[in-house]
């Protein structure tokens, strides 16, 4: 499973501009059931995105189709969990 952290960068204050870019490239993720949760990071740090059933190679593939990373508005940081214990209603994320 994967954590991506979306900072804002240098060119933070196009958000806007991009931003209904950035929202069709979640709901496609959700829709491709890449997408786990997204949300925000506080206090107006970017934003975070849970990913799985996905490589690292493919979801950075996705990752750079993101408006907001392909114009920096953010920069993206893809972590990498494999987790060693989990409460049993997650257990699908194992992969």
């Amino acid at each position: 499973m994967f954590i991506i952290l979306l900072k804002f960068a240098a060119n933070k204050a196009n958000a806007g501009q991009f931003m209904d870019g950035h929202k069709a490239w979640i709901k496609q993720g959700f829709d491709e059931g890449v997408f786990l949760m997204a949300g925000s990071l506080q206090p107006n740090q970017g934003g975070a995105v849970m990913a799985h059933n996905i490589s690292r190679h493919d979801l950075q593939a996705r990752v750079n189709q993101d408006p907001f990373v392909a114009e920096n508005v953010v920069s993206a940081e893809i972590l990498e969990i494999t987790p060693s214990m989990m409460d049993e209603k997650l257990e699908f994320l194992r992969g």
